[in-house]
């Protein structure tokens, strides 16, 4: 049993932490190069929250937007 916690141990370690420790040694050459994975990830969210609010501006535009003041009915 201790040789199958151990195989965990191994596999995370040595196999699935490896894409991380690349990048924590890439740091210490390029911050920009090791921080590009994170600015695309903010690009997305960026776009994806202007797209959010055109379609937002959109249905408010239709007036397809329910603007009762309960939103609830148990309100």
């Amino acid at each position: 049993m201790k040789d199958f916690f151990y195989a965990i141990e191994d596999l995370f370690v040595n196999v699935l932490f490896a894409p991380f420790d690349a990048l924590r040694a890439l740091e210490l050459e390029n911050w920009w190069t090791a921080n590009l994975l994170s600015w695309v990830f903010i690009i997305i969210g960026i776009v994806a929250m202007v797209y959010w609010m055109l379609q937002l501006k959109k249905f408010n535009a239709n007036n397809e937007e329910d603007k009762s003041i309960t939103s609830h009915s148990y309100l």
